[in-house]
Formats: C-alpha cells, sequence, structure tokens
C-alpha cells in the first residue's frame, strides 16, 4: 500500500503589535491524496499582556518634600516588567516567572493572585498604601508599597537595578504616556461627538414627548365637550319629561289613563258600527218579508 505523500510549506508572516514586528510561522501540510486536505498549523503568537503606567510622589530621606518618579509595568499572567524614571535617571525590574512563583508560595497565593494584587497597586494609586523608593546601594533602589489583608499591614519590596540606558529607559515611558494621551484624547472627542449626538436625539425626544401631549390634552378637550354636549341634551330631555309628568300629574290624568281612555273610545266606536249594521240587515230582511207577505192572496169562500 502507497502512502500519499505530503508536502510540507513554511510560510512566514510579519505582524506590527505594540509597535514590534513579530515572525509568524505557518506550516502547511498538503496532502497529495485524492481528498487533497490541507492542514493549517499556528502556533500561539505570544501571551497576553497589559500595560500601565503609573506616577508616585515619594517622599525625600528628610521627609520634608517629595519627588515624583513615573512607575510602567507590563503585565504577563506569571511575570511582569517594571521601568521607572524620575527624569534623570532609570531603573528596571525583571521579575522571572520563578521568582513571582516563590514570592506567591511565600504569601500562601497562587500566581494569578499575587499578579493581580500587585497590577492593583502599581497600575493605580491606592489611597490607603505607603509607597517608597529607597536607596539599595550600588545604584540599586528598592521600590515597595504596603497594603492590608485580613486586618494585617502587609508591604512588598522589589529590588530594581540601574538601567543600562537611562535615556531609552525614559522616552519609553514618555512614548507610553503620549500614546495613552493620543488615545485618551481620541476617546474624549468620540464621547464627545456621541454625546452631541445624543443630547440632539434627547431633543427630539422630548420635543415629540411634548407634541404627544399637546395632542392628547387638545383629544381629551374635544371628547370632554362632546360628553358635556351629549350630557347637557340629556338633561334637557329629562327636564322636559319631568316637566310634562308634573302637569300631567296637576291635571289629573296620567298618561296611562289617558292612553287607556283612547283604547276605549277605539273599542266602542268599533262596537257600535257592528250594532249599526245589523240593525240595517235586520231592517232589510223585515222589508223583505212583508213584500212577499203582501203579494200572496188569500184564499177562501165568500159570503154571499
Amino acid at each position: 500500500m502507497v502512502r500519499p505523500q505530503r508536502i510540507a510549506s513554511p510560510v512566514e508572516s510579519r505582524l506590527r503589535v505594540g509597535g514590534k514586528i513579530l515572525s509568524l510561522s505557518l506550516s502547511l501540510s498538503l496532502s497529495l491524496s485524492p481528498l487533497r486536505s490541507l492542514i493549517l498549523t499556528v502556533p500561539p503568537l505570544m501571551e497576553s499582556t497589559k500595560h500601565t503606567c503609573l506616577k508616585l510622589e515619594i517622599p525625600n530621606a528628610d521627609q520634608t518634600t517629595t519627588d515624583p518618579i513615573f512607575v510602567r509595568a507590563t503585565w504577563f499572567p506569571s511575570r511582569f516588567d517594571l521601568s521607572i524614571s524620575d527624569g534623570l535617571h532609570a531603573w528596571t525590574l525583571n521579575a522571572a516567572e520563578d521568582e513571582v512563583r516563590e514570592r506567591a508560595s511565600q504569601w500562601d497565593q497562587p500566581v494569578s493572585e499575587y499578579i493581580e494584587l500587585a497590577e492593583r497597586h502599581l497600575g493605580f494609586k491606592q489611597p490607603g498604601s505607603v509607597y517608597g523608593f529607597m536607596d539599595a546601594g550600588n545604584g540599586h533602589r528598592r521600590l515597595s508599597w504596603t497594603f492590608e489583608k485580613e486586618g494585617t499591614k502587609l508591604e512588598w519590596r522589589w529590588k530594581c537595578k540601574p538601567s543600562p540606558n537611562d535615556k531609552e529607559t525614559t522616552a519609553g515611558i514618555l512614548d507610553f504616556l503620549m500614546d495613552a494621551n493620543v488615545r485618551l484624547s481620541d476617546e474624549v472627542v468620540w464621547k464627545t461627538q456621541s454625546f452631541d449626538k445624543l443630547r440632539v436625539e434627547a431633543e427630539k425626544c422630548l420635543a415629540q414627548s411634548e407634541r404627544f401631549s399637546n395632542e392628547k390634552t387638545e383629544f381629551e378637550d374635544a371628547i370632554y365637550a362632546k360628553f358635556l354636549g351629549v350630557l347637557n341634551s340629556k338633561k334637557a330631555k329629562l327636564r322636559e319629561l319631568r316637566d310634562r309628568l308634573s302637569k300631567q300629574e296637576k291635571s289629573g290624568k296620567l298618561p296611562e289613563e289617558e292612553e287607556d281612555e283612547e283604547s276605549t273610545d277605539k273599542t266602542e266606536t268599533f262596537d257600535g258600527s257592528d250594532d249599526e249594521k245589523s240593525e240595517e240587515e235586520s231592517t232589510v230582511k223585515l222589508t223583505g218579508t212583508s213584500k212577499n207577505v203582501s203579494s200572496i192572496k188569500p184564499r177562501g169562500r165568500k159570503r154571499k
């Protein structure tokens, strides 16, 4: 049995993600069997990342003044990177997965929870936290922040090393801030336009609502006027009937008695006409009989 040949053709593609060019290798596996199936294997591009930048006011050694620092962080699922600058000098921190896992185990936390808690305090300034950026010798600095957990105040500290290129690190922080400012400006413009559209639509809806309210008021007024007209006409008819009844009561005759008298008169008239007809018929019969009697001659002997 001859197996179908399979030709593998690697295809490379480049993507620009976050200002960096990434190479994407696609493996195309083409079978020469009658079905000619095409198998496409896509490896995962990269792990999900988030970027934050925080401005902190760090007190000096004399605790009388504060110096600002900018902390730019890149958060991965199991590690994170920090770039810190005060405008003149810069420091970096690359927290590897092993170190993060060890720190998380010391605090009896999973790695994801440890990363989430660190991002919460280094991505957004927490009101109850105390931040520090103290000298650790040999140009190193120790970044620290406090937080409360189950009523206990805790402190995390990470040692940052000097950046090999202060200008590049500071420029990277400024670029991130500028890009974020542009995105925020675009978002503000877009939301302002959306708000203007919503305001116009709201004004249209308000005008339409007022028109509907006016139409409803006019309709109710018209219906009420018609109802009053019908009600007044009914009242007038009832008043007229009441007046008629009062007049008839004063005359001593009710409408029912008058109707009975009228029906009685009609009945008597009908009966009188029948009597007249019967009398005429009897007269005719009698007249006819007398004529017949006179025409008959009496028979008998004559007296001498």
